[in-house]
């Protein structure tokens, strides 16, 4: 069961410190966002990564968190936490959090980033039971207006999964799953984005094929797919419902839409979603093989 919500603030988060190991464009984006909406102080955010100096400069300089630098600061970053993002890249996790588990505690709750890493597999490289946090958020989070799936370990207490979502609605909206839904998760919003954007690559390529300036498909097929979006959310109408009132009976929406049918875009599209998910999976038992390496 899927439960969608886009409200609510934990109201202990300004007192909790949080440390993000890993500060790539995920992590920057959830530090934004917490930042903007006034959630947390600068001073409560700690970030690390494995050696880059001038990355944690630039994000100290730019939204003024603490950017550890020495192995010192990164140590009693990570046992002062209360938060404990995981952020890093999947094919770094295993050895990274094998490296650091002795210097956390149950008392933290630990939130996962890492793309097909499951909750069992992060208990086992842990070594121990902890309050875990699996999300999956997606590239738009950037922006403020990112979908992100969280599943939870079953030591997750009420509290701490009402800090996890207010946590993630900072960059746009939350869906708490059960765990094996994470997969489909990751095919629809995950990496979702990318099928919009391909779409647009297409109907650009299109329109510049039958002699339109770029500049114009581009900007036609830009405010075209954000004003459906903005359609389908200001009416709450199905989007089945939608485009019917904009395809009249043997009409030119029709003829496209029949096109559309006849290369079997529906199935396609389960198709992609399908495989995507699958892929997840099989990224997922990767990293398992190499955490019990």
């Amino acid at each position: 069961m899927t439960t969608l919500s886009s409200s609510g603030v934990a109201p202990e988060i300004k007192t909790m410190r949080m440390c993000f190991y890993g500060a790539g464009s995920m992590a920057e984006a959830i530090v934004r966002g917490l930042l903007d909406r006034g959630l947390t102080e600068p001073g409560q955010i700690g970030m690390m990564n494995r050696q880059n100096a001038e990355r944690m400069n630039e994000l100290s300089t730019r939204y003024g968190i603490v950017g550890a630098l020495t192995d010192a600061d990164k140590v009693s970053m990570l046992r002062e936490a209360d938060i404990v993002f995981l952020a890093m890249k999947p094919k770094d996790a295993a050895e990274a959090i094998r490296g650091v588990r002795e210097l956390l505690h149950p008392g933290q709750l630990i939130v996962s980033l890492i793309a097909g890493m499951t909750i069992t597999t992060l208990e086992t490289l842990l070594g121990k039971p902890m309050p875990i946090a699996r999300t999956m958020p997606n590239t738009s989070s950037t922006i403020g207006l990112g979908a992100t799936g969280i599943s939870f370990s079953a030591s997750v207490s009420d509290g701490q999964r009402q800090l996890a979502d207010t946590l993630f609605q900072a960059v746009g909206l939350t869906a708490i799953v059960e765990e094996p839904m994470l997969e489909v998760v990751t095919g629809i919003s995950g990496s979702g984005p990318a099928y919009f954007y391909y779409m647009m690559e297409a109907m650009i390529a299109a329109g510049t094929k039958l002699g339109l300036s770029t500049d114009a498909a581009r900007e036609l097929t830009l405010q075209t797919v954000l004003g459906a979006a903005h359609m389908v959310k200001a009416t709450g109408e199905d989007p089945a419902e939608l485009r019917r009132k904009v395809t009249s009976p043997n009409g030119a929406t029709q003829a496209a839409i029949e096109k559309f049918d006849e290369y079997k875009f529906t199935e396609a599209v389960l198709s992609a979603v399908t495989r995507c998910a699958e892929r997840a999976m099989e990224m997922g038992a990767e990293i398992e093989r190499n955490a019990k390496s």
